[in-house]
C-alpha cells in the first residue's frame, strides 16, 4: 500500500522528526499539512513551515504550510478544517509537537510545566479530537503519537517529573483513543526511538554535538511511521512501538544507515523499558 494521494496532518513538521515523516510520505506522492509555529527563521533553529513545504514538494508531495499553535483551540480547529478542505479529507494525523524541560520539581517553573502539558498532552488530545470526524471517512485512518511506552517505573519520573507526566499524557491518549475509536476502524499507536535522534532538541538542550554523533537520524522514525501507515488500520492499533524493533518486524535488517557516525556508540533514549531488547544487528 502506497501513501500516494493520502493526506497527512503533522504537528511540529517544520524540522526534525516531523519533517522527516512528511518527506518520506511525500516520496510516495502524499499530501502533507505542515502544522507548526515557526513562520519566520529562528536564530537557533533551522526550518520554517515554508522551507518545509518547499522540501515536501521537491520530494514529490503536495504541501500546505499552516501556522498553528497547538495550544490554541481556534488555531487547531481552523488548521484541521483547512487541510480537509484543501485535500478533500484527512487520512493520517501525526502528533509530533512537543516541549521538553529536564528539570527537577523545585527548578521547574509553573509556566514551563503548563507549556509542556499544553503542547504535549492537551495539544495531542485536541488535534486528535478535531481530526476524528475526518478520519472516520478515510479508507485507512491512522493517528500516531511520538510518545513512549507506558512503563510506570520510578526512574523515568524522579529526574524530570513534569516532562515525564506530559509525555506519558500523550501515551495515555493512545491507550484511550485506541479503545474509543476501534469500532470506527481508526488506528491509534505510539512510536518511540530506542536511541537519541539527531534533532535540534538533542543538540541544543540535551547533549550538544557529542550526543548528536551518538544518535540515529530522524529517517529511522520516518521509515517506521511509513511502514505503520501502510498497515491495515483495523488490524494495527493500541501498540507502543520502538522504532528498530518495529522495523525488524517489517523485515528490516540493516540499521547502520541510520547512524549519524558509524563508529560512535549509540546513546539510549529515555523511557525505553528494560524488557525491550534491540533486534539483532541494531547496534552493530
Amino acid at each position: 500500500m502506497s501513501l500516494s494521494g493520502k493526506t497527512l496532518f503533522i504537528t511540529g513538521a517544520s524540522r526534525g522528526i516531523g519533517l522527516a515523516i512528511g518527506l518520506r510520505a511525500a516520496r510516495d506522492g502524499a499530501n502533507v499539512a505542515i502544522a507548526a509555529k515557526t513562520d519566520t527563521p529562528h536564530p537557533k533553529l533551522e526550518g520554517t513551515i515554508h522551507t518545509a513545504a518547499a522540501a515536501i514538494e521537491a520530494a514529490g508531495g503536495r504541501a500546505l504550510p499552516l501556522l498553528v499553535d497547538v495550544r490554541d483551540e481556534d488555531s487547531v480547529a481552523g488548521a484541521i478544517a483547512k487541510t480537509a478542505e484543501t485535500f478533500g479529507g484527512i487520512d493520517i494525523v501525526v502528533n509530533n509537537a512537543s516541549a521538553i524541560s529536564l528539570t527537577r520539581t523545585p527548578q521547574t517553573e509553573m509556566k514551563r510545566f503548563d507549556l509542556m502539558h499544553q503542547i504535549n498532552t492537551r495539544g495531542t488530545y485536541m488535534v486528535s479530537k478535531y481530526a476524528i470526524p475526518h478520519l472516520e471517512m478515510a479508507e485507512n485512518p491512522h493517528i500516531l503519537m511520538l510518545s513512549p511506552p507506558l512503563d510506570m517505573a520510578e526512574k523515568w519520573f524522579a529526574p524530570h517529573l513534569a516532562y515525564t507526566m506530559a509525555k506519558f499524557g500523550m501515551s495515555l491518549c493512545v491507550l484511550g483513543l485506541a479503545g474509543e475509536l476501534r469500532r470506527q476502524g481508526i488506528a491509534v499507536n505510539a512510536l518511540w526511538p530506542r536511541t537519541t535522534i539527531a534533532t535540534a532538541a538533542v543538540k541544543n538542550l540535551l547533549g550538544g554535538e557529542a550526543l548528536m554523533q551518538a544518535s540515529r537520524t530522524p529517517e529511522i522514525i520516518a521509515d517506521a511511521a511509513h511502514a505503520l501507515f501502510r498497515l491495515p488500520a483495523r488490524e494495527t492499533t493500541g501498540r507502543f512501538l520502538i522504532d528498530d524493533s518495529f522495523l525488524a518486524e517489517q523485515g528490516v535488517t540493516d540499521f547502520t544507515k541510520y547512524r549519524v557516525t558509524p563508529d560512535v556508540p549509540l546513546a539510549p533514549d529515555f523511557f525505553v523499558p528494560d524488557a525491550s531488547s534491540p533486534p539483532p544487528g541494531a547496534f552493530a
